[in-house]
């Protein structure tokens, strides 16, 4: 599993409804950057929000309309085993590729409760990419978990979003799974230490260019990955202005990608300090 994989938005309308033709509009731009996967309900998209109807239908929708072209990764996972695991048959028989599955949060479980969760997930036979994301969860899920668990069949890659690169580095060396970066500004950086590629949510901006970056870095043109790094980094920094994925439908709205950067509470709109540093990073980005 390598390459760029985008953690895809979740457009509303202002009545805070899903706006599914522009949805299905953001998934064409996708295939048309060429990317390699597309994230539903993963964290950019909003799940703890979402109803059980609309996360399925976005993974459906995606699904029908990525067949053939990207792989479509469902993002299951939650702080219930029972639900998670339910979630993830469903997304099996829906024909997601694989599940990402989060680090159970509010929970905190210990490491032996971290690897209880991912074997009860992974006997449901659909390819796993865990999640680790202690900022989210305020559960880290440390580099012998994730080797024991990368020792299972089923569990495919390790999305760190760790913040750091102590995990990446000592699981990349080990060979034993694909290490896929999960902040944009790390993406080179991971690759460079043998890392996998990217899940980004700079790409929901400016995906041809994200993906354009991931590919020179695979290839080894560190030179060219370096130089695309430094040009997208201020559009990486605002992006992270506020919480994700406020900053990002923000800047898809002032790109006429969407037609409301609408959140669902207790999310709120970007703030009007923030607002010109997200347009100044997307006109920078060649975005506006």
């Amino acid at each position: 599993m390598a390459g760029v994989y985008t953690a895809l938005v979740t457009p509303f309308n202002a009545d805070e409804s899903v706006a599914w033709g522009e949805y299905e509009a953001l998934l064409a731009l996708q295939l048309e950057a060429g990317v390699d996967g597309v994230v539903i309900c993963g964290s950019t998209a909003e799940p703890a929000t979402l109803t059980s109807d609309e996360k399925k239908e976005l993974i459906s929708r995606a699904i029908k309309l990525c067949a053939g072209k990207c792989q479509v990764i469902a993002g299951t996972g939650s702080n219930n085993t029972a639900a998670t695991v339910e979630f993830t048959r469903w997304a099996k028989g829906a024909g997601a590729d694989a599940c990402l599955v989060v680090n159970p949060y509010y929970n905190k479980p210990q490491q032996a409760g971290l690897v209880r969760h991912v074997k009860a997930v992974a006997a449901v036979g659909l390819p796993i990419v865990l999640y680790n994301n202690p900022i989210r969860s305020a559960c880290l899920m440390e580099t012998p978990t994730v080797l024991e668990l990368a020792a299972l069949p089923e569990v495919v890659a390790v999305k760190d979003s760790t913040g750091g690169l102590d995990i990446v580095s000592a699981v990349a060396a080990s060979g034993a799974l694909p290490v896929l970066s999960g902040g944009d500004a790390l993406a080179v950086p991971t690759i460079a230490l043998g890392g996998a590629g990217l899940m980004s949510v700079a790409s929901n901006i400016v995906p041809k260019r994200v993906v354009a970056m991931v590919r020179a870095a695979l290839a080894g043109d560190f030179a060219g990955a370096r130089a695309e790094h430094y040009a997208l980094l201020p559009l990486f920094k605002a992006l992270t202005a506020e919480i994700n994925p406020v900053p990002a439908k923000y800047a898809l709205q002032r790109m006429g990608l969407i037609s409301s950067a609408c959140v669902r509470a207790p999310l709120a709109e970007l703030g009007e300090a923030s607002r010109p540093v997200v347009e100044a990073a997307c006109a920078a980005a060649g975005a506006l």
